[in-house]
């Protein structure tokens, strides 16, 4: 194996039914109704967990996604799917996406924390604000909360969510069967939040679990998602098309991460790539042509409006973005995600018919199609060149992606020194090398505790 520093590129795999393109399903191979397929999700689970992949991860929106037509517009609730993975894997990380708009701190907390427990301290949290007008139509509200409004409350969510999961001190269970002691009350604190969107008593009836409470993983990319992000996340899924762009996010949140009194090696940085394999750049290429053939326009066409916040009928397909959608007010829901698309359309003056063809593969995501040689050479350049800590690793098609990026780009990623041979670790902070976090109450005077 080639000497290589101690640092190591990290893993996470992003599951989405049938892959990450948008036509995967529609292939001979594939699982057409994998999204509710609970065998289809193990095997993916099992697989990823046998090539030591630190994590997986689900995406999730209260919603449904288009109308059904041309793919799946729904999910499994990813909570409830990733209790029934840990059931199957012993091993990789269990991340999912739950929203802070649509969901109250408490319930929450110990939904989060029953699945670290039941895990063995593997859960992760995806924290999202949602971004649609849809989802908040489906909570009762006639518009969605402002894109400051939501991170503003994210932020309270946060604080009181840690609170309750610092409300049991490690030690706080006693057992002691003798003096029929279970635990020392002492150690199981009220939380007495009130604040701007919450008032929350506590404290949670869930102990402090195997890794303290869940990894806290963030995915906006705007400057709110980034400041976020700096005061909290210990991941970040980020999207970046070129080389410079990736440099550019990782600089910037480390600094933020440091500024907030962090230390930035512990913000895991993870771009996402689409990695379209074959054993000649024609076979891969030939793949990517296959399931660009299958696209169907209307379907890409839906969803690059809802991004932008426009009408279809305002984005000709034979034509450049219009100056008006270019141009635009800043928009509320997918900010970052929309400045990326208009960047890359921009950039390269590219027709509305062809970006639809490079959201395709991954929404924006950078999609590489080439040999494992070729695929491996970027990973090893973003990793070396300060654009990322590791990668969201998005199979254009499932299981046949994922595997073949085990198959063939693991191997030269390990015999350059990059990745894993095992886990290192029992749970998914130990894997990522993070430490266990303390308790915030550590620092409130203790009460004098009981005696026996």
């Amino acid at each position: 194996m080639t000497a290589r520093p101690e640092r190591r590129l990290h893993l996470n795999a992003f599951l989405m039914e049938a892959g990450h393109h948008e036509a995967a399903w529609r292939l001979p191979q594939s699982n057409a109704r994998a999204e509710f397929d609970l065998a289809h999700w193990i095997g993916l689970a099992q697989l990823a967990e046998s090539a030591k992949f630190d994590s997986l991860f689900l995406a999730d929106g209260p919603v449904t996604h288009g109308t059904g037509e041309f793919r799946s517009p729904g999910s499994l609730e990813p909570l409830t799917l990733l209790t029934a993975l840990a059931t199957a894997t012993k091993d990789i990380g269990l991340i999912a996406t739950v929203s802070t708009t649509y969901n109250d701190p408490y319930n929450l907390a110990r939904r989060l924390a029953s699945v670290d427990h039941l895990s063995g301290g593997r859960a992760g949290w995806n924290i999202v604000t949602s971004a649609t007008h849809e989802e908040a139509a489906n909570f009762g509200l006639d518009e969605r909360p402002l894109h400051a409004d939501r991170y503003e409350r994210a932020a309270e969510f946060l604080d009181v969510v840690l609170k309750l999961w610092d409300s049991w001190d490690d030690d706080a269970i006693v057992a002691d069967k003798e003096a029929g002691r279970w635990a020392d009350p002492d150690l199981i604190r009220q939380i007495h939040h009130q604040g701007k969107y919450f008032r929350v008593a506590g404290s949670l009836n869930v102990s402090r679990s195997p890794q303290a409470y869940p990894l806290l993983v963030q995915a906006g990319s705007s400057d709110s998602g980034r400041a976020f992000a700096a005061r909290y996340a210990e991941a970040i899924f980020t999207a970046s098309q070129t080389l410079e762009h990736a440099q550019q996010f990782y600089g910037d949140i480390k600094k933020r991460t440091a500024a907030a009194g962090r230390n930035p090696d512990q913000l895991i940085v993870l771009p996402g790539i689409v990695p379209i394999i074959g054993s000649t750049e024609a076979e891969a290429k030939a793949l990517a042509d296959e399931l660009d053939d299958l696209r169907i326009p209307e379907y890409g066409l839906l969803a690059l409006a809802k991004v932008l916040e426009v009408e279809p009928h305002e984005l000709p397909l034979d034509e450049e973005l219009p100056r008006h959608v270019i141009e635009r007010p800043r928009r509320e829901g997918f900010v970052s995600r929309s400045e990326l698309i208009i960047d890359l359309a921009t950039r390269e003056a590219l027709t509305v018919r062809q970006v639809l063809s490079r959201l395709g593969g991954g929404r924006g995501h950078n999609v590489v199609v080439g040999t494992p040689e070729q695929i491996v050479d970027v990973l090893t350049t973003w990793f070396d060149q300060g654009a990322a800590d590791g990668f969201n690793v998005m199979g254009a098609a499932l299981p046949s992606g994922l595997e073949a990026f085990i198959e063939h780009v693991l191997p030269e990623l390990r015999a350059r020194g990059l990745f894993r041979e095992e886990y290192e670790g029992a749970t998914l902070r130990e894997n990522y090398g993070l430490p266990r976090p303390r308790n915030s109450f550590d620092a409130v005077p203790a009460r004098p505790r009981r005696s026996a």
